[in-house]
């Protein structure tokens, strides 16, 4: 019985020590929740583990990144890990629900480089190529792809003055490689060659990619001669089976910035102006603040090995003009799908954009500056019925702005679509066939519509209206064979070969009439009773060409330390010479990761390379070989105006044949090395170049009737022909680096920065077969009175963009101009347009949920003539006429009483320092099922310039405005012409949620 009680005893003793242990295990352990991102993306991670420290207590996020987990008594910190990120080590503390932010793992990603035909990983890279990601994109109101790139790599130039939204961007890559063919950098969307940059939005590119040098490059053969940017748009589900919703939605407000001090309206009647009575700031009943909208949607996702992307992207950028608008839809739509057990691969790609821009006269910008300030906006009386009421005055230099930009229109409403079909078939694990084919349409409609009451053209035309069409249709089918093989222990070969057919057919239309009854605008040119003579045109065009390639590329890799890359392009086109249709561009490059060899202590990376390529560049029309027939003057056979059956158009020849007419041809040398510190942790890559340019394309004259020399047994007919002018010379310096995740206490600081310094472009030859010139001379300040004397000289052995002007050795006590000479041919070199050196900083900063990033760019070296101070400086008597900008370089004792003329002290050093872009953003916390991430953020871009140049806008101007001929334009550099869009400084806030 002793035994049983004893036991019994026992028993519930044991059962209440468990019991109180129970209590004060429950009493110690707790459950935390949290969620696990990536800061960069602002997604969240799904798939991420999470464990206790020591030991294997973990769990996993959720399809929304989210977790919660037990903790026991002691425990103190979790492990939070991720492919392709660093583990995180986070202290618990008193902490109930904790945001991990996840860190990308430098190392253990293979950074997959796109390349021409292909992907490489970066450390087999051996040419000048740079990859740009989403996270190092420019932020804000980026309408324009080439803007996410500004700044962000070495030798990559873009640039655009002023602030108009419906202006292009002025791409280069590594300088001027031609100025009569195209100057701008191929693009190459989604492995369409050539695609229009109107065919993507920013916001769907996934990943751009720049081709550097010549060896990258080359294997695009005559369209690479100005570098290759590759731009991909194809974004796969990261899970199969889940569907990504985005969207992207912002407002911003653009203003005015960096105006022209002038003349108050009592300083300007003080100086001898005309007073009529009014006081009138012009500028603020021009511009006004402006407010754009822009919204982005996208669906994403995976099933069945199929991958999808639909995108909708609107954006309504206005002007700070009243009549300046930009408002463009674009539509996406990638599919991708794999059959076979994905060995058969297919991929289609579609893509419409709408753009309607609406525009005024520029000019309207340089008379809302200089307008008389005593002048009123409207007058009643007789006269001023017949300019709408509006104020007008027969002077020179005289139209009131207000009325230029509300009876002058101009709308352009462009139509892009690109439709791309790609298959890929593995043949054999190693050996892979692929075909693409892709379409791309361009369609352009253009309105120009000078009212009867328009003073500057329409008054005198009595109302002027134009239609003009241009379509542009480009079809490409291109196929490929790979190959893949380990040829021996360690050595890695793919080879690469294909063949590619591209025909492209431009045509267009143009109609203008002129004296209306009353404003009917361009939609009845029939309206217009007079068809021919000034202000009337009446034309069409048309015209097509061939392209056809065959290329292949070697790739070898020994034991990752060595690499070997080798590859040629054939080309022949039509639309050259019959003697010289074919052309050959070769390339080569090797380079070596010495690491794998040496130890080399705080290197992580050091890969010497060594490239050399041949490039070409097409023409600007497929017609110049053959001397192509034009229009020429009106016949009227017996001379009797009542006459009209023997009234004909007579036929002329544009230029003579030249069977020899070829490509431009560019060789490039680059020699490189790609770097990694302190286990990557600073990486970066430093370049050099040298790049000689022969037989650039240039229309010389000839005298008609002598023999053709390009064309044995024939005389030239005409006088002029198109022949291979002229060879250039050019070099540079290149660096980038980054810094990766520098912990700062709780804050990270990715900083990353690089640099250009060119060797300015020698002009080395501008004559072929005796004919040609010493020297091409351009760019005329303008109206009134500097009409005569181009001020731009391009000479043989001298830098190309050269500005030469008379040297103003001072001022006459009456404030009258003492110049060195009156001779334009004694005129002194007194600058360059073109840039002696770029430069881009960028610093981005994470802090919990908080994101920082703001980016420098600057520009040195290079010079601008200021028109405004040009013209508008001097208090001569007939300057009294309009008003007079006002600097620090403005004379004042005593003032200048010259007529305004051209000199040395108007071209200006033009350097500068801009803080181009900055954002500030918020990931919120959320814990709704569906909403994957919320992110708030406010953006501005152009927040400040400093630089000694008084005018408008200090960015380099690489083509002149003002010169409509595209062949000549790049040699005339370094022009600020007085109708420059003022600058704009822009505001933006935003929101961007992803749903899943």
């Amino acid at each position: 019985m002793r035994n049983y009680l004893l036991k019994q005893k026992t028993f519930l003793l044991a059962l209440a020590l468990i019991f109180c242990a129970t209590l004060v295990a429950s009493a110690q352990s707790r459950t935390v929740t949290g969620t696990v991102m990536d800061p960069i993306t602002g997604e969240t991670v799904p798939g991420a583990t999470v464990l206790v420290k020591g030991t294997t207590r973990g769990t996993a996020t959720d399809l929304d990144g989210k977790f919660a987990i037990d903790l026991q008594a002691g425990d103190q910190i979790l492990v939070v890990s991720f492919v392709g990120y660093l583990a995180q080590e986070i202290e618990i503390g008193n902490q109930t629900n904790i945001t991990v932010n996840l860190e990308e793992d430098i190392q253990s990603l293979e950074e997959a480089v796109v390349i021409g035909y292909g992907t490489q990983d970066k450390k087999e890279i051996t040419s000048a190529v740079v990859g740009v990601k989403p996270e190092d994109f420019n932020n804000g109101n980026v309408s324009n792809p080439a803007q996410l790139l500004q700044g962000k790599v070495a030798g990559l130039s873009i640039t655009r003055a002023g602030g108009n939204p419906n202006n292009g961007f002025n791409i280069r890559l590594r300088g001027l490689s031609t100025f009569g063919a195209n100057s701008s950098p191929l693009i190459v969307l989604d492995g369409v060659i050539g695609a229009s940059i109107e065919n993507v939005d920013p916001n769907d590119i996934q990943s751009i990619d720049v081709l550097k040098d010549g060896s990258a490059a080359a294997i695009y053969g005559a369209r690479g001669s100005s570098g290759v940017i590759l731009i991909t748009t194809t974004k796969k589900s990261s899970k199969e089976g889940i569907t990504n919703v985005a969207i992207n939605s912002f407002a911003t407000m653009d203003q005015a910035t960096n105006l022209l001090d002038m003349l108050s309206p009592e300083e300007f009647v003080a100086r001898g102006g005309t007073d009529f009575g009014s006081r009138t700031d012009w500028r603020d009943e021009l511009i006004s603040d402006a407010f754009s909208f822009t919204t982005n949607a996208s669906v994403s996702g995976g099933f069945n090995n199929t991958n999808f992307l639909a995108s909708v992207n609107y954006r309504d950028n206005n002007g700070i003009v009243n009549g300046v608008s930009n408002e463009r839809l674009n539509t996406r739509i990638n599919v991708s799908h794999g059959a076979m057990n994905n060995r058969l691969r297919m991929n289609l790609n579609v893509s419409n954009t709408s753009e309607d821009r609406n525009s005024i006269n520029d000019a309207a910008f340089r008379y809302a500056t200089i307008y008389n300030p005593t002048a009123p906006i409207f007058e009643d009386g007789a006269d001023a019925e017949r300019f709408g009421g509006y104020f007008q005055r027969s002077l020179t230099d005289f139209l009131n702005p207000v009325a230029l930009a509300n009876q002058q229109k101009f709308v352009n409403e462009r139509k892009t679509s690109l439709v791309s079909y790609q298959v890929e078939f593995d043949i054999l694990n190693n050996l892979t066939i692929s075909a693409q084919y892709s379409k791309d349409n361009r369609n352009e409609l253009v309105g120009n519509f000078w009212s009867r009451e328009d003073f500057g053209i329409g008054f005198g035309a009595r109302g002027s209206a134009q239609r003009i069409t241009n379509d542009r249709r480009q079809q490409i089918f291109e196929s490929t064979l790979r190959y893949d093989v380990d040829i021996a222990d360690g050595l890695n070969m793919t080879l690469l070969g294909g063949i590619g057919l591209q025909t492209i057919k431009n045509q267009g239309f143009n109609a203008r009439s002129r004296q209306f009854l009353f404003d009917q605008g361009w939609d009845n040119l029939g309206g217009g009773s007079i068809r021919v003579g000034n202000n009337t045109e009446l034309s069409s065009y048309a015209n097509e060409d061939q392209l056809n390639s065959i290329f292949g590329r070697a790739n070898f890799n020994y034991q990752n330390t060595f690499f070997f890359s080798a590859s040629v392009r054939a080309e022949t086109y039509s639309g050259f010479g019959p003697n010289n249709q074919t052309g050959v561009f070769p390339a080569v490059s090797i380079g070596s990761d010495f690491t794998q060899i040496f130890d080399m202590g705080v290197l992580s990376q050091f890969k010497p390379r060594v490239s050399f390529g041949v490039t070409g560049n097409l023409p600007p029309s497929p017609t110049l070989a053959i001397g192509a027939f034009g229009n020429g003057n009106r016949v009227d056979l017996d001379n009797d105006p009542l006459t009209t059956d023997d009234l004909y158009v007579g036929i002329i020849q544009n230029s003579n044949p030249n069977r020899d007419l070829k490509w431009e041809n560019k060789q490039e040398l680059n020699f490189g090395i790609d770097f990694g510190i302190w286990n990557d942790k600073v990486t970066g890559s430093v370049d050099y170049y040298t790049r000689n340019i022969s037989d650039l394309l240039f229309q010389v004259p000839v005298e008609a009737g002598t023999p053709n020399i390009f064309d044995p047994g024939r005389f030239n007919t005409v006088a002029s022909t198109w022949v291979n002018l002229a060879d250039l010379k050019a070099a540079g310096f290149e660096f980038a680096a980054t810094v990766n995740a520098v912990k700062l206490g709780a804050v990270t600081w990715s900083p990353s920065a690089n640099f250009t310094i060119y060797q300015k472009t020698t002009i080395e030859r501008f004559s072929a077969g005796g004919l040609g010139f010493t020297e091409l001379r351009y760019a005329t300040p303008g109206s009134p009175g500097q009409n005569n004397d181009p001020i731009i000289y391009n000479r043989v052995g001298q830098t190309l963009g050269d500005i030469y002007a008379p040297i103003l050795e001072g001022l006459t006590d009456g404030g009258e101009y003492i110049l060195s000479t009156d001779n334009p041919d004694e005129w002194e070199k007194v600058g360059n347009g073109l840039p002696q050196g770029e430069f881009g900083i960028a610093n981005s900063f994470m802090y919990n949920q908080w994101s920082l990033n703001f980016f420098f760019r600057g520009v040195w070296g290079h010079d601008i003539y200021n028109s405004y101070r040009g013209f508008y400086e001097n208090g001569d008597a007939s300057s009294n006429t309009w008003n007079s900008v006002v600097t620090d370089k403005t004379p004042t004792n005593p003032l200048v009483t010259s007529d305004p003329r051209y000199n040395s002290s108007y071209v200006e050093d033009a350097s500068f320092i801009r803080l181009d872009n900055l954002e500030l953003g918020y990931n919120f916390k959320t814990n709704l099922k569906n909403l994957g991430s919320l992110r708030a953020y406010f953006a501005a871009q152009n927040l400040f310039t400093i630089t000694k140049y008084t005018g408008i806008d200090p960015e380099v101007r690489l083509t002149d405005s003002e010169n409509g001929n595209a062949l000549t334009s790049a040699l005339s550099p370094g022009i600020e012409r007085r109708s420059t869009y003022f600058q704009t400084r822009s505001f933006t806030v935003g929101v961007t949620l992803n749903f899943k």
